[in-house]
C-alpha cells in the first residue's frame, strides 16, 4: 500500500456504497485501485498523465473521477461517512461558516463553451449514463464561460473561492465553489442548505445546527432574518458602520444583536478545516478547468478527512 492509499478499513467503509456492474457493458476497473489514483492526485496535485502506473491508465482514473464528480457519487459518499459519524454521536453540531480563496493555475483556464458529451462509461449501473443525450442532462450546469465555471478575478489574481462549513472538530459538512470575486454574504444560505446528513435509519436527514459562528462579513440584516426564522442561535460580530448607524438611530435603532466571546473563539474551526483542505494541492490550486470537476477534488479530499479524523 502506497502512501495516501486507502486502508482496510477505510475501504471497508466506502465499498459497500460505490457503483457496482450491471454486467451488460463491461465491468468496472477495481474501484479501490482507481481511487488510490485519485487521491494521489488531489493529495500531489501531479498531472493526470502522470499517475504512477500502479493506478492503472491515467484516463480510466480521470474519467471515473470526472463521472463521479458529476453525478453526485462523491457527494454520496461524503454523507454516508457522515452519516456514520453522526450516529456514533461524533458530529459537534456547533457549526462555523467561511470562505477561502484558491489561486487558479493557468492550465485551469480555456474550457470551451460548449462542453463535448462524455463517452458512455463501461459497467454504469445507472442507465441514463449512456448515451450522449442522457449526459448532457447529467452534466451540471457549465460551459458558459469562465464565471459559471467558477472562475473570477479577485484581488489575488485569476482565482476561485471555496465557501463552506465545518463541525466543531474541523471536518468541513459543505462545499460551494464560486468565482473568486463572490461576496461571502450571498452564498451562506447556499452553505447552509448543502448540509444534509442521513439517518441510518428510517427519519429525515438532519439539516440544522445547534449553534453557529461567522465573522463580520455575513453581518447584515438577510442573514440574521434566515437564522432566526430557522431557530438556529448565531454568534456574528456587527460590523462598525451598522453599529454607527444604529446608534445615530437612537431608540428607533433597535437593540444590538446579541454576541457570545466565549462562543466565538470556536470560530477558528472552520480556520482549521480550511487548512486541512489546503493540505491537499489540487484543492490548495485549482488545476481542473471544470467547476463540478474541482468541487469534485475538494469534495474527495473532504472524504478523506472525515475517514482518517
Amino acid at each position: 500500500m502506497g502512501r495516501g492509499d486507502l486502508s482496510d478499513a477505510e475501504w471497508e467503509r466506502l465499498r459497500p456504497f460505490l457503483p457496482v456492474s450491471n454486467r451488460r457493458c463491461g465491468r468496472w476497473r477495481d474501484h479501490r485501485q482507481v481511487i488510490d489514483g485519485i487521491l494521489h492526485r488531489v493529495q500531489t496535485g501531479v498531472q493526470w498523465r502522470d499517475l504512477p502506473e500502479r493506478f492503472g491508465p491515467w484516463k480510466t482514473v480521470y474519467e471515473r473521477h470526472r463521472l463521479w464528480s458529476a453525478d453526485g457519487t462523491w457527494e454520496r459518499l461524503l454523507q454516508q461517512v457522515q452519516a456514520a459519524a453522526d450516529a456514533a454521536g461524533e458530529i459537534d453540531w456547533d457549526i462555523s461558516v467561511d470562505s477561502t480563496i484558491v489561486r487558479a493555475h493557468q492550465h485551469a483556464a480555456g474550457a470551451r463553451n460548449d462542453p463535448p458529451p462524455a463517452p458512455a462509461q463501461k459497467g454504469d449501473e445507472h442507465p441514463e449514463h449512456q448515451g450522449e443525450t442522457a449526459w448532457q442532462s447529467l452534466r451540471p450546469p457549465g460551459g458558459g464561460g469562465a464565471g459559471s465555471e467558477g472562475l473570477g478575478r479577485s484581488r489575488g489574481g485569476f482565482t476561485s473561492k471555496l465557501h463552506l462549513s465545518a463541525d466543531g472538530r474541523c471536518r468541513p459538512l459543505s462545499l460551494i465553489v464560486t468565482p473568486g470575486q463572490r461576496a461571502d454574504c450571498t452564498q451562506f444560505k447556499q452553505v447552509l442548505d448543502k448540509i444534509r446528513i442521513p439517518q441510518l435509519g428510517p427519519g429525515r436527514p438532519r439539516k440544522k445546527p445547534d449553534s453557529l459562528a461567522a465573522d463580520k462579513a455575513y453581518s447584515n440584516g438577510i442573514i440574521r432574518t434566515y437564522l432566526r426564522r430557522r431557530g438556529i442561535r448565531h454568534t456574528i460580530p456587527e460590523k462598525a458602520d451598522t453599529q454607527a448607524a444604529r446608534l445615530r438611530k437612537g431608540s428607533r435603532g433597535g437593540r444590538p444583536p446579541g454576541f457570545d466571546e466565549e462562543r466565538y473563539k470556536k470560530r477558528n474551526t472552520i480556520e482549521r478545516a480550511i487548512n486541512r483542505l489546503k493540505q491537499h494541492r489540487a484543492v490548495a490550486t485549482r488545476y481542473d478547468k471544470r467547476g463540478y470537476v474541482y468541487l469534485g477534488t475538494a469534495t474527495a479530499a473532504t472524504l478523506v478527512i472525515w475517514l482518517r479524523t
